[in-house]
């Protein structure tokens, strides 16, 4: 390679996370390395404040991005931005990892213990109702802007702050509260009209 490939190599312009998606899904293994250096701090430290443990944590960074590499041609950008789509992976996993060790350690406690504890989980008719009320809420997100929508899953569903889906999106931190509370005005009217939800 002479002086003037390694140049035009260096002076490259930043990729953007949506492509290095893209060329993920083709094979990539370069765009993921760069997506990785680019977001696993977010991912990490999502990651760890939902664990609470640094090495299950590193753990499950390194399976959010091997799940990115895997699923790559599913990701949708109409749906939200790629870094937004790696913490709701890393949520979800993190959460999975969360009801693994618990259900490990009821499993080895002593089985006196278990005769005081209360049923796990919601008995039918609860669970019924929330099934239902996940369906509306699903419609109601549907209905929002993608920026709107971004917004509400990072604040929501991957648990960030206000001030860390500002640094996230690189967007100002007051464009982002107004989109979060228009997005949940509009889902307020949506599930109103549905059935009463959000009276």
């Amino acid at each position: 390679m002479g002086s003037g490939e390694a140049a035009r190599v260096i002076t490259t312009p930043e990729a953007e996370p949506a492509d290095l998606v893209v060329r993920c899904a083709r094979g990539d293994q370069a765009a993921l390395a760069h997506l990785y250096d680019m977001t696993a701090a977010h991912v990490n430290g999502l990651a760890l404040r939902i664990l609470g443990d640094r090495d299950t944590a590193e753990e499950i960074t390194g399976d959010v991005f091997l799940q990115a590499w895997r699923s790559a041609a599913s990701y949708d950008p109409s749906r939200g931005s790629p870094i937004a789509w790696l913490l709701t992976i890393t949520r979800s996993r993190a959460i999975d990892r969360l009801r693994a060790t618990a259900t490990e350690r009821r499993q080895t406690a002593p089985l006196d213990l278990g005769l005081k504890a209360p049923a796990p989980g919601p008995g039918p008719e609860e669970a019924s109702s929330l099934v239902q009320r996940s369906r509306f809420v699903r419609a109601a997100m549907g209905r929002l802007s993608r920026e709107q929508r971004e917004a509400i899953e990072l604040a929501f569903f991957a648990d960030q702050s206000h001030n860390e889906i500002a640094d996230v999106l690189g967007i100002p931190l007051g464009t982002i509260k107004t989109r979060i509370r228009l997005g949940m005005g509009r889902m307020r009217d949506v599930l109103r009209d549905q059935g009463g939800f959000a009276s």
